[in-house]
């Protein structure tokens, strides 16, 4: 599943819809998460639509003057007026995306990507495992599984943050310990005086996740060594390969497979990716500077 550009018009003849330029959207909301961390809602502009995604995939989003760059999806799919995107301050761009106030316009390009396979998983059991910012691409898979709960089994989400106080959506995921159908488990790699819960790297809270690996589909997001890590871990458990999947992050640009600046291996992560099978990206994650 690649980029989702316009389809010509057989008709009228019309060429497709140019890829590279961004449709304006609106800041309708922005939420603080955390001291360098916001959460937009964005709205498309009067007589349009936001388009239909699936969990997982990610948006090109562009500011005026400054550039574009990657961000995933992080709210829920059935929400039809409003994109929202989580976005931590970490370079030019994602600086000038988080002090942008409600009102602004900002240009968008998307959905792109691969998905979370949340309908292949359905009649098993699912383990999703984010660690850090991770949790933004995660959690409209959770969105989507929760709606859907009783197509699935048991249902263990894992979270790891560096401390007590960044944790992401903190008061979204109390919510969800708090549900008898979804097991939530979390740890910090620091933890302060407030901290009561496990003090770790997240992939050490997946020996205690209730799960039947013989009939689990994996989620995994985050930083690259936790993932390969987690990977690991969850292979030691007895899920498959081919059930592990991980959201990558690469550099992109145009998002649509022509650029070559995401190339990963054989793929690029930008039409191939950003979710994949651990198994056909296992050789490359452990290759130096890939």
């Amino acid at each position: 599943m690649g980029a989702m550009m316009a389809d010509s018009d057989a008709s009228s003849g019309t060429e497709a819809a140019d890829p590279f330029l961004p449709a304006r959207y609106r800041v309708a909301a922005v939420h603080r998460e955390l001291a360098d961390t916001v959460t937009l809602d964005l709205v498309p502009g009067p007589g349009a639509t936001r388009p239909d995604f699936a969990p997982g995939q990610f948006n090109m989003l562009y500011a005026f003057g400054v550039g574009e760059i990657p961000i995933s999806v992080s709210g829920p799919p059935d929400r039809s007026s409003a994109f929202v995107h989580t976005i931590r301050n970490v370079g030019a761009v994602s600086a000038a995306l988080t002090k942008l106030a409600p009102g602004a316009t900002i240009g968008l390009r998307g959905p792109y990507g691969r998905g979370w396979p949340v309908a292949a998983a359905e009649g098993g059991d699912v383990v999703l495992i984010a660690g850090g910012l991770g949790l933004a691409p995660v959690r409209p898979a959770v969105y989507t599984i929760l709606r859907r709960r009783t197509s699935y089994g048991r249902v263990a989400l894992l979270c790891g943050s560096r401390t007590p106080s960044d944790q992401l959506f903190r008061e979204e995921l109390e919510r969800w310990s708090e549900q008898a159908d979804l097991q939530v488990l979390r740890t910090v790699d620091h933890a302060d005086a407030t901290w009561h819960g496990y003090v770790g790297v997240v992939p050490g809270l997946i020996a205690r996740a209730r799960f039947d690996p013989a009939n689990t589909t994996a989620m995994v997001c985050g930083p690259e060594i936790m993932m390969r890590f987690s990977a690991t871990a969850l292979l030691q458990a007895g899920v498959a390969a081919s059930r592990i999947h991980l959201s990558l992050e690469r550099n992109m640009h145009c998002a649509i497979g022509l650029c070559g600046h995401c190339q990963f291996g054989p793929d690029f992560v930008c039409k191939d990716g950003p979710v994949t099978s651990y198994q056909r990206v296992a050789q490359a994650l452990v290759a130096p500077e890939l």
